[in-house]
Formats: C-alpha cells, structure tokens, sequence
C-alpha cells in the first residue's frame, strides 16, 4: 500500500510518542510554535550522526527564532537517551519503534543500500507552522539538507 504523501498547506497530523526521557510528547503539545520534525533511520550511524549534529550545531540560533527540533527515529527510548547524552543534543528524540509515525508522514519506504532494495525509513524532514500546517516536506534528504529546513523555518 502507498502511503499519502502529504504537501505544503496541509495539516501536519498529530501523534504521541515516547520521548528520550521516557514522557509521552503530543506533536500538538507545540502549537503556537514552529516545528521542524525530522525522520532518520538509526541514532549513531554516521549519516544520522551527522544529521543531529548539524542540527545541534545551529540550534541556538533557529531556537531564539521559535523552532522546536523533533528527531524520530524507531531506536528505543534508552538508545536515544544515550545517542542524546553522546553528541550533546538539545532537542526532543522521539521513539517509533512501530514505524507508525513515520508511514503517517511517508518517511517509511523502499530503500537501496549497495544495490539492495529493504523497506526502511527515508531520511525526511517536515516544517510546521504555528497553526500546524506543512510549510515544507522533503522525503529522500542528505543529512545536511534537513539543518538548512530549520534554517528557513526560522527565517519564515
């Protein structure tokens, strides 16, 4: 089954899932914020490494501006916990070991890696505004490209 591909204008759908600190997070708990979601496939790899610590990197200026960065990612809550502590990561990770956020957004699907075809999740990045509508969805993204969403999340 192909998954809906959601677009600008279209409300960002809401979710719970459990946080690195083990706390349910409503994606709804930040209306009246900008956020940028982020889809990545393992905490520690070095795509995903890199991803967070562009994002980490960048986050006090994109905060001071009222972005809140959201990973997700399917790790456990204690692997994200420690992925978190490791890299000195100032935002929300969030636990989908169920993949059910990430097919809600389409950041789950068919992937190659070394000419091999596996159902994975799609490095993606999503860019809500404060009345929780898709300003930006990108599926397929390198790991640096989703630090410059936040970037223009923060200028809009």
């Amino acid at each position: 089954m192909t998954e809906p591909k959601l677009k600008p204008g279209d409300p960002a759908p809401d979710f719970v899932l459990t946080s690195d600190e083990g706390k349910p997070v409503r994606l709804s708990d930040f209306r009246g914020k900008k956020v940028l979601l982020y889809f990545y496939p393992k905490a520690g790899t070095p795509g995903c490494t890199q991803q967070a610590c562009a994002l980490r990197d960048l986050h006090p200026d994109v905060s001071e501006k009222g972005v809140v960065v959201i990973g997700i990612s399917p790790d456990s809550p204690e692997a994200l916990r420690k992925f978190r502590a490791k890299y000195n990561l100032p935002f929300l990770l969030l636990s989908d070991p169920d993949r059910t956020v990430a097919r809600l957004y389409g950041a789950w699907g068919e992937r190659s890696l070394y000419g091999r075809l596996f159902e994975g999740i799609l490095r993606s990045h999503v860019a809500i505004d404060p009345q929780g509508r898709i300003v930006d969805y990108e599926l397929k993204v390198k790991p640096l490209e989703t630090a410059e969403a936040a970037r223009r999340l923060a200028a809009a």
